[in-house]
């Protein structure tokens, strides 16, 4: 059976998702994708695999261990017109 994930708090600036036992803090300058999220996109996710957590309102997939060391995952993504 695949452990829980939730979100136990969120704030303007990050916030922290706890997978089974483990609780993380997500930066939103780290994890861009969340920073213009309503507390509800936040709050709906998903760990359907291991090393898989999905937001499907926001359609963000990360890794777990992007999530565990965010700077050995440097954002490579870049806006364009």
């Amino acid at each position: 059976m695949q452990p829980k994930i939730n979100v136990k708090r969120t704030s303007s600036q990050c916030l922290w998702p706890l997978l089974g036992d483990e609780e993380f803090l997500l930066p939103f300058e780290h994890f861009p994708w969340f920073r213009k999220a309503t507390v509800e996109q936040l709050t709906d996710v998903e760990w359907p695999s291991p090393n898989h957590v999905y937001w499907p309102q926001l359609d963000v997939d990360l890794s777990v261990e992007s999530i565990r060391n965010p700077a050995a995952f440097p954002l490579t993504a870049e806006k364009t017109t």
